[in-house]
Order: structure tokens, then sequence, then C-alpha cells
């Protein structure tokens, strides 16, 4: 995986797509960094497809386990948001974080 896609798109506030699951996302990366030994980001997913069907919604994805990313050409998010879940807040490293 080649994470530099994923520190620029933070730092650039770029949107991107990705398969996680079987389940094509669109999503804003927020938060790229280690839980629990593996690579995650935290993401605001604003469209494709989840199991639960509950979009937009905050998403912690583990980075091993996606394929297909890349940056939406032209798409970009406004700063951080304020209503993310406190579960989504515990990291072990941050590596790349939205200001």
């Amino acid at each position: 995986m080649n994470t530099s896609i994923i520190r620029n798109a933070i730092a650039n506030k770029e949107v991107i797509e990705f398969t996680y699951h079987g389940y094509p996302r669109v999503a804003e990366p927020r938060v790229y960094g280690i839980k629990d030994g593996k690579r995650q980001i935290l993401v605001y997913q604003i469209g494709g497809c989840t199991s639960s069907g509950k979009i937009p919604d905050w998403r912690r994805i583990i980075l091993d386990e996606i394929s297909g990313l890349r940056v939406v050409k032209g798409q970009k998010f406004v700063g951080p948001h304020d209503n993310h879940s406190v579960d989504h807040g515990d990291w072990d490293t941050i590596i790349a974080a939205v200001k």
C-alpha cells in the first residue's frame, strides 16, 4: 500500500475512493495512524456502499484490507468535523491528521 497517497490526501483535504470488504467507498480521510499494530485511517464516508447502509458516517479502515485506492480529482473537503465518536479518537500513533 502506497501510504503517500493517504498522507497527501489528508494534507490537501482531498476525497478518496477505494474498495473495503467488497464495498466501493468514497470518503474524506481525516486521520492516518496505528492502532493495535495495524495501519488504519479514520474516514468520514460520504458515498459508496456499506454493510450497514449508514452513510454518511465515520469509519475506521484497516489499510491492508483496501484495494483500488485513488484520489477523486477535483473533490476537496473542509476542515475537521467535530462530531466523530469517541471510539475513533484512540490511537497508538498518529502519523497524519487533518488540521
